[in-house]
Order: structure tokens, then sequence, then C-alpha cells
């Protein structure tokens, strides 16, 4: 199912009935972002939604279907008011302004700490949650410099790279973005650190309080992550890692990839060093960021006035090799590749372009998992 674009103008929730009902919608079952968004565009509000959706799902052969209880969602309602969190939605003034230009952005998200946060200039630091003592070095010196710099930095809580960035900025201002629900803190390792963003920083989620992260909610926060920032910076990472795939989606949603270098037998920067053979910005420090963002650091344009709080995602600078280029081929192969497993040549020949070039993004593809090899030379999705 495709998207809806999430900037397509919806009816702003003005009661507090309303406002629930949103979330009624989007915590019923068989509802995801896509899906309420079409919802929300073919029948204009929530409630209309909610009244019509139990036939839809019977049009769809799904017996006995039950949208999410009000129980459900008053007590989510409850959880929110006793943490001190505040729910933000999608038509909110203060909902972040990059976030709601995404494709996918999320309807609702519950935040706690300094909104302030929102209306600064964010940039992503992410990385191998098995860093080395060099690269967690490296990540608390970039997001302390940046910090000072006026930037927020936001990750996503993990350890590893993600931890060292958030208590380098924790005086400057971080965001963290959680992969289950508000009031569940993952790792546990990093609970003296969640409750210190929540008093100087931002703890963010889109999942409802006391959902446990499963493995399906690190993709869904990691596109936040990104969402959020102006550009991602990548410090260290595998080949096949989950900061490879948020810097996918930097790609997907016209941002800036940064990555620092590393030893080419080093696995942990494999990742890094094929963002940087595919063209993204190498990184050595916080001047390099601000260099390749072509615009002056934060703090120095606290004189200038900007008509509105949206922040304007700032245009590429040269570069050799497009990303988005990349990007396109790669969703281009495993487009072609969804009917049925094909021969490399015949991929290569239906794509039409160098065989140099098209050979090459398969290889990506094969070390990032998204396709393997079948018996007899046959190209598949993974």
């Amino acid at each position: 199912m495709d998207f809806i674009p999430s900037h397509h103008p919806l009816t702003p929730p003005h009661t507090v009935e309303d406002r629930a009902d949103w979330l009624r919608l989007l915590r019923s079952r068989r509802v995801g972002v896509s899906t309420f968004y079409r919802l929300m565009q073919e029948h204009g509000s929530a409630r209309i939604a909610l009244e019509t959706l139990p036939q839809i799902a019977r049009n769809a052969g799904v017996a006995e279907y039950q949208i999410c209880p009000k129980g459900v969602i008053e007590a989510e309602l409850r959880a929110g008011r006793k943490t001190g969190a505040r729910l933000i939605l999608r038509t909110d003034d203060n909902y972040p302004a990059l976030l709601a230009l995404i494709e996918d952005a999320p309807p609702a998200l519950w935040v706690k700490g300094d909104l302030s946060l929102l209306e600064r200039p964010v940039l992503a630091v992410v990385g191998a949650r098995n860093a080395s003592s060099l690269g967690m070095r490296f990540a608390r010196t970039l997001s302390r410099d940046l910090g000072a710099e006026g930037f927020a930095i936001a990750s996503g809580l993990a350890r590893g790279i993600d931890t060292s960035a958030h208590e380098a900025a924790l005086d400057t201002g971080t965001i963290a973005v959680l992969a289950g629900g508000l009031d569940e803190i993952y790792p546990a390792e990093n609970t003296a650190l969640y409750h210190s963003i929540a008093e100087q920083g931002l703890l963010i989620s889109e999942q409802p309080f006391g959902m446990k992260p499963f493995a399906r909610h690190f993709p869904m926060r990691n596109r936040i992550v990104s969402g959020l920032s102006r550009a991602t910076i990548v410090v260290e990472a595998a080949a096949r890692s989950g900061s490879l795939l948020t810097a996918g989606n930097a790609l997907d949603q016209g941002r800036e990839v940064m990555a620092v270098p590393g030893h080419p037998f080093d696995a942990r920067s494999a990742g890094c060093n094929i963002l940087l053979r595919d063209g993204a910005t190498l990184i050595r420090g916080a001047r390099d960021v601000i260099d390749a963002l072509a615009v002056a650091s934060p703090l120095a344009q606290t004189a200038m006035e900007t008509p509105d709080m949206a922040i304007p995602v700032p245009e590429a600078p040269p570069e050799s090799r497009n990303l988005a280029d990349h990007a396109a081929l790669h969703r281009e192969i495993l487009a072609r590749l969804a009917g049925a497993p094909l021969p490399e040549d015949d991929l290569i020949r239906d794509i039409g372009l160098a065989a140099d070039r098209v050979s090459s993004e398969i290889l990506n593809l094969e070390l990032a998992g998204r396709i393997f090899r079948k018996p007899g030379g046959l190209l598949a999705l993974g």
C-alpha cells in the first residue's frame, strides 16, 4: 500500500475528543501510518474513519474486527499525564518542521523534556553498538563541538555511538528517539542517561506507553531520527547495520549523509567506507559538517530573522557522485526483483545502464542483505 504524503492537508482536531479519536484510529488493529493517512484523506476526520473501519475490514475479509477501545486510549492519555509527557499531533504547530516533510511522518508523537529543541537545527549522529573506543571518542568530540555551534544532536539511545553522542550533547541539547514506548528504557544500562535526557534534553516516541521495543520498531525509530535532522552522520557501522538503514532513510528523505572513514580491515567501519565510496561527505570534525551544509553555525545566525519556524533543507554541495541517483537505482533493482528471481545479466539489460554501475549497486545491496544469490546465479530479494 502506498503512503499518502504526510504534507497532504489534514483537518486539525479541535477538541480533546477529536485528538483522542486521532490516537484511537492510529492504535486500531491493522492501521499503520500509511493506512491512517489514507483513511483521513478519504473520510476527512478520524471519527468518521473509525465508524467506517469495521465495514472496511469486513470487505477485506477480516471477520469480527474491532476498533481500538476507548478505554485503551484513555489509559494511554492518563499515562502521558502521569509521566509528564505531551502528545503532539501532525497538525500541531509545534510538530517538528523537518519531520513533517517526510513521506511517512508519524501522525502522533509523545514527547518529554525541552520542546524548544524541536525549533533548533538538528543533526543525527549514529553508529555501531559495539563501537571502538576511538569511534566513541570521536562521536563525543563531534557531538560536543556541534552542540557548541548551536545544533541539537539526535540519536536512538542505543549503546555505543548513540550513547556517546547523547552524553556529549547533554549540556547543549540532545534528542533521544525511542523504539518502544516513552516509559520503556532500552537498553537498561542507559537508565541514568534516559533520566538525564528527560531533564535536560528531549525524549520522543511514536509508540504507546508500555510498548516494549521489538525488532520491527527499530527501523521505524530510525526514520524519525533521520527525519528530524538536516543530516545524518555515521561514525562507525558494519556493512549490515541499522545505521546504514538510517542513512538510507536520510537519502530517501532528501537529507545529507555524512560518514567518518575507518580502516579497511575494521569491520565496524565497513559501512562507513561503503557510504564514502558511494558519495557520502567525508567528516573529520565539526567544521567539515558545517562546511558541507553550506551554512554558518546556528550561533553565528542568531542575529538573523527567518520568516517562519520551518527549517529549510540545504541544497547538497556539488559532488562527483550523486547519492540520490544511487538511491533511485537501488529502488529500481529491488522493484525489478519483487516479482521473481532474475539472472544478473537479464537484470542489468532490463535496467539499461552501464553494466559496471549496476553490478556495483547489486553488490552493495548484497552486502546490505537486501538481495541474495540463489542457485543457478539468480538474484532474489533478501
